[in-house]
């Protein structure tokens, strides 16, 4: 018992800090949630590379999996910052067609050096390695975009940018976090093998109970009013499918990995790609519903 109250006395603390750091990092200003989103992604990108090296057995040298990351960041950047290109200071972030083939260039090179100086790597290894800019990079940069949406420097306090990228994460939380607790008070229906915890009852219950709580938000906040509520309710629907689709598989390729949690950057908590498995498959479906109906 007393071990039971140390793990859940470290597991709350990481998540007093982690929702602190997280909140900072969304509602400070633009720059704030670009800098953390740039930790999170490299912070994906090492540990789902650490994951492809224990599935195929194979060994990715550090200078490579930093080269991974980085031309990854490239694309993550491309996507997600737009209303800076004339800044004299920032150009390296212009939206231009020399920055889009730089990135791809240094993707090409970065496939030339994993062939030529690591020939144990296999070429399943090497397709899965580059399914993480689809993974992680194309995703969070999406998810830059979004907060990018309709920026204005002079009024960047309750921007629909801002909003919007709030919104998803609240609803993966509170998805989570429902489901959680409806499974565990009435859970008794497996949901899948991948994750034997979940149940069809938590699973349904957190994301009904997810897509009524983002609707009353929606519907009673005054900064939510500028998304309308319909809106609201099909953001927070989109969240609690695909979220759980993506934790599904961050716990399969877990499991093809055989370990428990992809790092340990968070005590109690796992690490990266643990927390935000469910941000990474959601945030291309709401990007779409964004850019279609809203």
């Amino acid at each position: 018992m007393a071990l039971n109250k140390e793990v859940f006395k470290t597991r709350s603390l990481t998540a007093l800090i982690f929702v602190a750091v997280m909140l900072a990092g969304l509602l400070w200003n633009f720059w704030s949630f670009v800098i953390l989103f740039t930790i999170i992604h490299f912070g994906c990108w090492l540990e789902y590379l650490k994951l492809v090296e224990k599935i195929h057995a194979s060994i990715i040298d550090s200078m490579l999996k930093w080269l991974f990351a980085i031309c990854g960041f490239i694309p993550m950047i491309v996507l997600g910052i737009q209303h800076y290109s004339s800044d004299i200071y920032l150009n390296i972030f212009s939206y231009s067609v020399s920055l889009k083939l730089i990135g791809w260039l240094l993707i090409f090179m970065t496939l030339i050096l994993l062939l030529r100086n690591n020939p144990d790597v296999s070429s399943k290894a090497l397709w899965m390695s580059f399914a993480g800019f689809l993974y992680i990079s194309i995703s969070i940069g999406l998810f830059l975009n979004l907060r990018d949406l309709n920026y204005n420097a002079d009024n960047d306090i309750f921007g629909p940018g801002k909003i919007i990228t709030c919104g998803i994460i609240f609803s993966i939380w509170i998805n989570d976090t429902m489901a959680y607790i409806v499974g565990s008070l009435i859970g008794k229906t497996p949901f899948s093998k991948i994750s034997p915890k979940k149940t069809w009852e938590g699973t349904s219950g957190g994301a009904i109970l997810c897509v009524v709580v983002i609707g009353m938000l929606g519907y009673f906040i005054p900064v939510a009013k500028e998304i309308a509520v319909q809106h609201w309710i099909a953001i927070a629907a989109i969240c609690a499918i695909f979220g759980t689709a993506g934790d599904l598989l961050e716990s399969k390729i877990k499991r093809m990995a055989d370990v428990k949690d992809s790092g340990t950057i968070m005590p109690g908590h796992g690490g990266f790609l643990d927390r935000f498995d469910s941000l990474l498959v959601a945030t291309p479906f709401v990007w779409v519903y964004i850019k279609l109906f809203v």
